[in-house]
C-alpha cells in the first residue's frame, strides 16, 4: 500500500488495494489513518459491483439509504445513483446533488461518518468535488472567536439556507411529500470534536445549518455566514477531478464539501454510499 498526500491542505491516494478483494485488518487500520489524517482519501483503478461497494463502506460503519428513495440503486438501497443522464426521458439518479458546501447528513440526529463515491462514468477534465478543511479552518480563526463558539449548538434541518428555490441547481435536492415527513430539526454542536481523534472542527457551517441556539435569528445568521466564508477560502479547499473507476472516502467530521456544477451535455454517473459511525 502506497498512501501519497495530493494536496498540502487535504487527500491522499493510495495504490495497492483492491477493493473487489478482502480487506486484511492491518490495511484497514491503515486506510482509516489515512482518512483521519487527510480528510479525504481516492483509491484508483477500483472495479465494484453494488455488493463489494457495499461491503467495503460496512468496514466503516454502518450504511444508511439517503432519504431520496427515488435514486437507490435496484441492486442496493444503499447506493445512492448520481446521474445527469437521462434514459427514457427520465434522469436515472440525482443531477444535481449537494451543489455547495455541506456535510452529509448533518440534517439528521445520527450524523455520517464517512461518504464513499464510485466513478462509473464521469467526462474529463474538470468534474469532481470540492473539499474544506474543517480543522485547519478551526484552528486558524481568531482565539476570542475559537472562544466564543467552543460550546454553541446549531439548528440543522435538511436544506441549503443559502438557496431555497426548488427551481435553482444549487438548492438541495428537492423531497416529495413522503420524503418530508423523514426528516426534522435536529441539533449539532458548532464546534465537533472528532469522534476518533478528539481533533476539533468547525461542523457543517454551511448547508444545513440555519440558526443559532441562544442566539437571534439574525445575529446566528451572520454568524453561521461568517464562519462559512472563513472556512471555505481557497486556502483550505482542494478540488479533486474524478477518473472513471475511481473510489474515494472521505470524513464528514472533518470536511465541507461541494459538487460540481457540471455540464449536463457530458454525462457524469457515480454511485455513493453514506455510512454512520455504527454497525448496529
Amino acid at each position: 500500500m502506497n498512501i501519497s498526500p495530493i494536496s498540502q491542505v487535504v487527500g491522499a491516494r493510495i495504490t495497492g488495494v483492491n477493493l473487489s478483494q478482502p480487506i486484511s485488518p492491518d490495511q484497514f487500520s491503515r486506510l482509516e489513518e489515512a482518512l483521519h489524517t487527510h480528510g479525504f482519501i481516492v483509491l484508483p483503478g477500483q472495479s465494484l459491483s453494488p455488493a463489494s461497494m457495499v461491503q467495503f463502506a460496512r468496514r466503516w460503519g454502518r450504511p444508511e439509504p439517503h432519504v431520496i428513495d427515488t435514486f437507490h440503486h435496484p441492486e442496493d438501497a444503499n447506493v445512492l445513483m448520481l446521474s445527469n443522464v437521462y434514459r427514457d426521458g427520465k434522469p436515472v439518479g440525482l443531477v444535481d446533488a449537494g451543489t455547495y458546501f455541506h456535510s452529509d447528513y448533518s440534517y439528521l440526529a445520527d450524523a455520517a461518518r464517512c461518504t464513499m463515491l464510485y466513478a462509473t462514468n464521469v467526462p474529463s477534465g474538470r468534474n469532481g468535488t470540492t473539499f474544506a478543511n474543517q480543522a485547519l479552518a478551526y484552528a486558524e480563526l481568531p482565539q476570542d472567536m475559537r472562544e466564543r463558539i467552543d460550546s454553541l449548538v446549531v439548528n440543522h434541518h435538511y436544506g441549503n439556507r443559502d438557496d431555497l428555490d426548488t427551481s435553482s441547481r444549487t438548492v438541495a435536492s428537492v423531497l416529495n411529500d413522503s420524503q418530508k415527513k423523514k426528516v426534522d430539526w435536529v441539533q449539532h454542536p458548532l464546534v465537533r470534536p472528532h469522534p476518533y481523534t478528539g481533533q476539533k472542527a468547525l461542523y457543517a457551517v454551511s448547508g444545513s445549518s440555519f440558526s443559532v441556539e441562544g442566539l437571534s435569528e439574525l445575529e446566528g445568521r451572520a454568524l453561521l455566514d461568517e464562519l462559512k466564508e472563513h472556512a471555505t477560502q481557497d486556502k483550505y479547499c482542494h478540488t479533486y477531478d474524478y477518473a472513471n473507476g475511481d473510489v474515494i472516502v472521505w470524513d464528514n467530521a472533518l470536511l465541507l464539501h461541494s459538487a460540481p456544477l457540471i455540464d449536463l451535455t457530458r454525462p457524469r454517473e457515480l454511485w455513493r454510499v453514506t455510512v454512520k459511525y455504527t454497525n448496529t
